[in-house]
């Protein structure tokens, strides 16, 4: 890019990005009730950053959860930054004999050298996760990048539902079943996924599918960081629900988010549009509401299979991979 389109990138996204960190400092005004799990903690290596805290006593009095997150470099100037962007994960136990422990609460992309990022994850679903009193949360990216600076806090606070001005009930998540994980995305990767089987708790009011997907790597069609990529959940073999990440490979598909968090002004490629993702920001968790496609009373199905071009994936070399994990989650 010559410099005078880097400067008139540069006015372009400033703006929008400073209209970013107002709304941001908006939400984080509003009332919550917070829990430090990191507080500008080195984050490297196998470890990563692990801390054990406490959870509210009426935890399940609440129906909105937010993960605030921030990344900086470990010296005030960006060279001491990462020069590689890497996926960074969340993982949480509240009971190490459960089997919910382990599971990930969420997943960011850090910046191409740049300390600034700060981002606002809605995972309220994922409060069925927090199954214990206490629980131990990991953070960490590969074990040979260089180190970040992490913080988090968990907020925990209640909805101000209404429907045509009257109050409604919040409905709170109260169970979560794991369904599927992704993997290498050759020709086998759809071959490994079965239907799994769900019956739905008597309580339920609505069932929703959570999935957080993000595509990496370069095969010879760029797969899956730089292609286009589907990915469908269907529902007792009748109701198709999918994603497409339609803008990986564009010239400008991560700086139009600026505005919903992408750090602007990296080095290196950021400005690319990706398979799920952008450098310097959060993954936005998929939600959708499946409770009418559902037997409430009997058994039903949910499956899941992954596309390129429509198509199963066929790479000739070097496939790439998809990171999933994916909920079903039940609320009441």
């Amino acid at each position: 890019m010559s410099e005078s389109c880097g400067e008139h990138l540069s006015i372009r996204l400033f703006p929008f990005r400073f209209d970013y960190a107002q709304q941001l400092h908006g939400q984080l005004q509003k009332p919550s009730q917070t829990i430090n799990v990191f507080n500008h903690t080195l984050m490297q290596g196998d470890r990563g950053a692990v801390a054990t805290v406490g959870l509210p006593e009426d935890l399940f009095s609440f129906d909105v959860f937010q993960l605030d997150t921030s990344l900086s470099c470990p010296d005030p100037w960006d060279e001491s930054c990462a020069p590689w962007d890497h996926t960074v994960q969340l993982f949480v136990c509240c009971d190490r004999q459960g089997p919910l422990c382990g599971l990930e609460l969420g997943r960011w992309i850090t910046a191409f050298r740049r300390g600034i990022g700060r981002w606002l994850t809605d995972a309220s679903p994922l409060l069925a996760l927090l199954d214990g009193g206490v629980c131990t949360f990991t953070m960490k990216t590969v074990p040979w990048a260089k180190p970040w600076i992490t913080s988090l806090n968990l907020r925990f606070s209640k909805s101000n539902q209404s429907i045509s001005g009257k109050q409604s009930e919040a409905l709170q998540p109260f169970l979560l079943q794991p369904l599927f994980n992704g993997g290498t995305f050759d020709k086998n990767y759809n071959k490994g996924y079965k239907p799994i089987n769900f019956t739905v708790p008597a309580s339920t009011r609505k069932v929703e599918i959570y999935a957080v997907i993000t595509g990496h790597g370069s095969d010879d069609q760029g797969c899956c960081e730089f292609c286009v990529t589907s990915h469908h959940f269907v529902v007792n073999d009748k109701f198709n629900h999918s994603m497409v990440f339609d803008e990986a490979g564009t010239a400008f598909g991560c700086a139009d988010h600026v505005t919903e968090g992408v750090v602007p002004n990296e080095h290196g490629t950021w400005l690319y549009g990706r398979g799920g993702w952008c450098d310097g920001q959060q993954v936005t968790p998929w939600r959708t509401d499946i409770t009418s496609q559902l037997d409430m009373t009997g058994s039903n199905t949910v499956l899941y299979f992954g596309l390129y071009n429509g198509r199963d994936p066929n790479p000739t070399s070097n496939p790439g991979y998809i990171i999933m994990y994916s909920y079903v989650v039940f609320f009441k």
